[in-house]
């Protein structure tokens, strides 16, 4: 059994062909938001009830965060543990600090601190999505994740260019870009004069190294990094304990 999430919602194009696609390989269940909630990261509902309404045969939208939606999966609404947690696929990249604040990421996370095997799936925005670029490297993904298992501790990030299949150059495994974002926050006032703010950033100087998950995508590759979720510095450890005279 594999469970499809993601956080652009339950009505999203990505995850609903990405769903359709996995039930060749294995019985597939959705459980995802009932609406967009992008770049939640891991959060989760802790100060209201989750509500979960079931809109199809074993297909659920949830009231919550891509965090939510896993483990009321795994608790409540699926009748056994899944083999494979599978989330997205993402209407745009999750790309060096990115992994940070995904919800499509977050949701793999939240999988593979469960010890189930976790895939995130995202896409390079476009007005076009060429799904069947996407579905082709998804499966052929998941199918050797289901043959050869994924290390506890670990979940898989992928980046999908959004091209033409015959435009992709293959596939690469890479490591996360340490470029990050411009802090920013745009002021305005509302009706009583009073400010509001829309808060964002642009994307400063990447690593200019070529085997990061950005510098990949931009090549026309499927970006594969593993991503661990110990966050332990351990060259640092030494730093610390010195500090303190432990």
């Amino acid at each position: 059994m594999i469970l499809v999430t993601n956080d652009d919602g339950v009505e999203s194009a990505g995850m609903k062909v990405l769903a359709t696609a996995l039930e060749t390989l294995d019985s597939v269940y959705v459980v995802a938001p009932d609406r967009e909630r992008s770049a939640v990261g891991m959060a989760i509902t802790l100060h209201h009830p989750l509500r979960a309404k079931q809109v199809g045969d074993r297909f659920y939208a949830v009231d919550g965060t891509p965090v939510d939606c896993v483990d009321l999966a795994i608790a409540q609404l699926l009748p056994e543990s899944p083999k494979l947690v599978v989330s997205g696929i993402n209407h745009g990249d999750n790309l060096g600090h990115d992994l940070h604040f995904s919800g499509t990421v977050a949701a793999a996370r939240k999988a593979a601190l469960l010890h189930i095997p976790a895939i995130a799936f995202s896409m390079t925005s476009s007005r076009k999505y060429h799904y069947e670029t996407a579905i082709k490297y998804a499966v052929q993904i998941v199918e050797r994740v289901a043959d050869q298992g994924i290390p506890d501790g670990i979940l898989l990030n992928v980046n999908i260019p959004n091209l033409e299949v015959s435009d992709v150059q293959g596939i690469k495994v890479t490591r996360q870009d340490l470029g990050t974002y411009s802090a920013n926050a745009i002021e305005r006032k509302d009706r009583t004069g009073n400010p509001y703010y829309w808060i964002g950033g642009d994307r400063l100087a990447t690593d200019q190294r070529p085997d990061t998950d950005l510098n990949t995508l931009k090549n026309r590759f499927v970006s594969i990094t593993p991503v661990q979720l110990d966050q332990t510095a351990y060259d640092h450890l030494d730093m610390v304990k010195d500090w303190f005279n432990c």
